[in-house]
Formats: structure tokens, sequence, C-alpha cells
């Protein structure tokens, strides 16, 4: 178990209380999720599997910064081929369709208040070049506004919390930005809110003035290289390298762990083509999960159904946590084998919304037989 320092704060009384909220640590595997299916003719099954960061930062001299590149390579999903197309139908028996599978996701929810977690970037929208560009749909946005109307639902994401407010206009959502160190729920009346508190968690508060300095310190450091773009999401940056040559990977790897080294209580991770800089402290997206089923009373409950869509590394914390807790499941956006805790899978932000929408309409059925 860990502590995590919160605050809750009543917009009608101007009361503000910080509380200390008990989290789980997360494990891989659970009896109640979905089990995997056997591999074609019962041997073992195939999944891609991508470095270490761990791994990579222990490494030596010249070696650290070719890890980092050769893994800065990996993120940017290959190509298909006839080879790799054994490797995806393998994957897929083990990580089907959630559209497929849909009926039997169903099944389980019986009975259960559904809960719905989405990442944004890869999810609700498509990857850009642009991340200032990342437009959600109109179409998606009014899919997540029937979801959110019906469940509970929250976006998680590495990007800043305002950012995507402004992205997503829609003021009954939970929005966990800053890769969950950023919380704050809903801004107008809805069933869902407990009262009149207005849910905020930010356990990274201390870190502002260092993340502030870094993001001036990684401007300067960078603008040498065409096409990277660092992006301060509050309280975390992100560099992204989506447009930068290939060649000069090394050389933007090699900035950004110079200015880091400076800066011990910050770590280095890695997204889809993007360098991310975070506090050292035990929170990311899982532990925003479970702050927000607590938050909405369902902490201990067994009549719970979390369901997290997620495309990114970072959602894989949160995926663990469902495995953890035998709750629920995970939902992974991608065309390409990875390795995974999730138990489903959707190919591309336009299936995301068909999920989205199929699940509102058998809610909206299931109302009208009672």
């Amino acid at each position: 178990m860990t502590n995590q320092n919160v605050v809750i704060s009543d917009t009608k009384s101007g009361f503000s209380m910080e509380i200390v909220v008990s989290m789980r640590e997360p494990v891989l595997f659970a009896q109640a999720v979905p089990k995997p299916l056997a591999a074609p003719g019962g041997g073992t099954p195939i999944i891609w599997t991508k470095p270490s960061l761990k791994v990579l930062e222990t490494a030596g001299g010249g070696g650290r910064i070719n890890a980092w590149v050769d893994s800065m390579r990996s993120s940017s999903p290959p190509r298909r081929s006839s080879e790799s197309e054994e490797v995806n139908k393998s994957w897929m028996l083990h990580h089907p369709s959630a559209l497929s599978m849909f009926e039997e996701i169903i099944e389980v929810s019986k009975g259960k208040q559904i809960v719905m977690f989405l990442d944004y970037d890869g999810t609700l929208s498509p990857i850009v070049e642009d991340p200032d560009r990342a437009f959600i749909s109109n179409e998606m946005r009014d899919a997540v506004r029937d979801i959110a109307h019906h469940f509970p639902t929250a976006i998680v994401t590495g990007r800043c919390r305002a950012k995507v407010y402004n992205f997503v206009k829609l003021s009954e959502l939970y929005y966990a930005g800053s890769h969950g160190m950023d919380i704050k729920g809903p801004t107008q009346g809805h069933r869902y809110r407990k009262g009149n508190q207005t849910v905020l968690c930010q356990p990274a508060r201390e870190f502002l003035p260092m993340i502030d300095e870094v993001y001036k310190t990684l401007l300067e450091k960078t603008k040498s290289i065409p096409g990277a773009k660092v992006e301060n999401n509050k309280f975390c940056l992100s560099v992204h390298y989506r447009c930068v040559e290939e060649k000069r990977w090394a050389e933007l790897a090699v900035q950004v762990k110079t200015v880091l080294k400076d800066y011990p209580k910050l770590k280095l991770t890695q997204g889809r083509k993007v360098l991310e800089i975070r506090p050292t402290i035990k929170w990311d997206k899982g532990n925003a999960l479970e702050f927000l089923l607590e938050s909405l009373g369902y902490a201990n409950s067994d009549d719970v159904l979390p369901i997290y869509i997620g495309d990114d590394r970072t959602d894989e914390d949160a995926f663990k946590v469902l495995r953890k807790r035998g709750q629920g499941f995970g939902i992974l956006v991608s065309k390409v084998p990875k390795e995974t805790n999730a138990s489903y899978t959707l190919q591309e932000p336009y299936e995301v919304m068909c999920f989205l929408k199929r699940l509102v309409e058998w809610k909206k059925s299931s109302l009208r037989r009672f």
C-alpha cells in the first residue's frame, strides 16, 4: 500500500481539506479478468516486447544512448508484412476485438455500474504530427457526451488537463491530466458528482517550479533540432520527436538526458514518439483510476465494472490495476501486436467511437425494458 495526499474542496463553503488516500500496488494478473485463449496448436502465445526503460537507464556509455535510440525507434508501429500476419493472428486470439466480444462484455456488466476511463491521443483523437492540432471530431465528442450521460466518465491523459478540456469541451467529465497528477471533477451538476464537492487531486504540486525551470531549459537546448517540440503539461513535460529526422534522435536524447542529470527528482520515460519527463513520485494513470473510483464511492465495491481504453505505454499502469482488482478490463487501441495487460483491443479511434456508441445503445435499450 502507498499513501498519497489529495485535496477535496467544497465550492459552496470554500472549505478545502487535504486527506491521505491509500492506494494498492498493482500486479500483473487477476483471476476475474477474462483469461487469454490458448495459442493456435497449443503453443506459447506470441507477443512483441519492447525494450525496458529500466534496462536502458542502467546501460553505460554510448551503449546507453544507442539503447535509447533503439527504444525511440521501436515506439513507431512497424509496417505489416506477410510474416507479421501470423504474429497478428496469434496476438488477436489472446487480445480479441472488444467489438466482436461486445456481448460477452455486456454479460459481465449485468448488475454492475460501468465506469468509463478514456485516454485522449490515439484513443479519442488520431495521432498527428502537431500535438496542438490533435482535435477530437464532433461525432466522437457526441459519443463521449452520450457515454457520460449514462456512465461516470473520465479522460486520463499525459496532456495538460486544461488543454485537453479545451479540445473536448465537455464539462460533465472527470479530467485527469499530466498522467493522472492533475485531477478535477465535473464543473456542473451531474448525477455522479458527490453533493457540492469538487474532486481535486494534485499530488505533485511541489514540483511545479522545477518542471517550469526544466521546460525553459529544454526549449533553449532543443531549438537547434528541427521538428523537436517541448510541451509543458503542467506537472510533466513531453518532448515530441515525431517530426525529427531519425538521424538526429540520438542528439535529441543526449540533450534531454544532459538536462535531466541535474534534476534527480525527475524521471524520463517514453510514449509514442515522445519522451516524457515526470516527477519520481509513485503516481501514474493506475493511481488516478483508483483515486477516481474511490471518489465515486466504488473503492471496495463489488458492483462496479471499470473499463479503461488507451493506446499508450503509460496506459499499461491502469491496465495492471484492473488486473490487480479483478474487476473490469483494459482495452488497448492498436493495429499491431504489443505486449499488454489489456484484455481486449480496438484498432483505431473510429473503432473506439463505435464501441462507445454501441454501449450507449445497449444502455438505452435496457432502460426501455424497465
